[in-house]
């Protein structure tokens, strides 16, 4: 069945793609997902550990424990909020902010290796079929 093939391909490129990420962060030291957050920071330091949270679609415990590695490998900080001492901010370090050039190329020679002989044309239209599948089940 189509369905089922497309299902288990996806599964198999989802898989694949994180074991494959998973070796390439090794040499920064980082975990798949802990530089989605650096990410995230690279875009705007100083957002609430909740708010970074539901930017990366993961649970405020999750997220906990991520910052917890980063702050212990010095690639964050967190400083309770000036306003309201319950809620903590989070922050970049120099050794943070220095990572942002490295895990991009990273990333752009993992896209260039996934879509390695596929037409631009092509990636278009993967881009929009699998942004359409996301919202079919968001």
């Amino acid at each position: 069945m189509v369905d089922a093939e497309i299902r288990e391909l996806l599964g198999k490129l989802c898989s694949q793609t994180r074991r494959n990420y998973s070796g390439l962060l090794q040499e920064f030291n980082l975990h798949v997902g802990q530089e989605h957050a650096l990410c995230q920071l690279w875009m705007e330091e100083g957002i609430t550990q909740f708010e970074l949270s539901k930017r990366m679609g993961c649970e405020p415990p999750t997220l906990t424990n991520m910052l917890k590695k980063l702050e212990e490998y010095g690639l964050i900080y967190r400083k309770r909020d000036p306003v309201d001492g319950r809620v903590s901010r989070v922050y970049l370090t120099s050794e943070g902010r220095a990572l942002k050039q490295p895990i991009q190329e990273v990333w752009g020679k993992q896209q260039e290796k996934l879509l390695d002989g596929i037409l631009p044309e092509e990636r278009m239209l993967l881009r929009r079929l699998l942004q359409q599948m996301l919202e079919n089940i968001s």
